[in-house]
């Protein structure tokens, strides 16, 4: 009998160490979130759900349209120190997607759908993006140091687009196992951070062009 029990929980810690290297989940967090619009540079705040692993090699995604895209210069993600992490627009050249079946980053265990990305960029615009549409994504060191804390630990950063045209969603992605090479853990998919032109514009351009452009402010609501 006591055999029988060491062999049922040598199996069992076998399949928790499994579960904690490669399978996708998503405990972090990011507020504000969408559909709330805010301006550029934002400022956000991101954790990891306490009682979740801790989020090692923190990694920031930003995800632009095709229009943000060709007014930008680059993206700086801020955290005061250690200092300022650049992401140059030759780092979203090679990146561009618009078959919806696909998957953001392509290689991380969790990511996201185009489908799924185009839905919550075009927030607000009066013609939504197509299946024909591109968009653009980068993957970036977080600016603030590692590991992301598993006990609900709140970390701030800044997000700073140098476009003509901004329109971006903002993902924090780590690895639950330290030096996996893994991005196993992330945001999920409805609640990144976004990032549009000043949200007055918005609205005043979208009351001018009547019931395709109406637009309403959604209330914020924790995830």
């Amino acid at each position: 009998m006591k055999k029988i029990v060491l062999i049922a929980l040598i199996l069992a810690l076998g399949t928790a160490a499994i579960a904690h290297a490669g399978v996708p989940t998503y405990p972090i967090r990011i507020d504000p979130f969408w559909p709330t619009m805010v301006a550029s540079p934002a400022t956000f705040e991101t954790w990891v759900q306490a009682g979740s692993n801790d989020a090692y090699d923190p990694q920031i995604l930003v995800v632009i349209t095709q229009e943000c895209y060709d007014g930008l210069t680059d993206v700086e993600l801020d955290n005061g120190l250690p200092g300022t992490v650049t992401i140059l627009k030759a780092a979203f050249t090679p990146n561009a997607v618009s078959d919806n079946s696909a998957s953001v980053p392509p290689t991380a265990s969790s990511n996201y759908q185009v489908a799924a990305l185009k839905d919550h960029l075009d927030e607000g615009l009066s013609i939504p993006l197509s299946a024909s549409d591109t968009i653009y994504w980068a993957l970036a060191s977080a600016p603030f140091g590692e590991p992301l804390e598993g006990d609900g630990t709140h970390v701030t950063f800044t997000v700073d687009i140098h476009s003509t045209t901004v329109r971006a969603l903002i993902y924090v992605m780590g690895s639950s196992v330290d030096d996996s090479g893994d991005i196993d853990m992330g945001i999920p998919p409805t609640p990144a951070g976004f990032i549009v032109p000043e949200p007055a514009t918005i609205a005043a351009v979208a009351t001018s062009i009547g019931a395709f452009g109406l637009y309403a402010y959604h209330r914020k609501r924790k995830p």
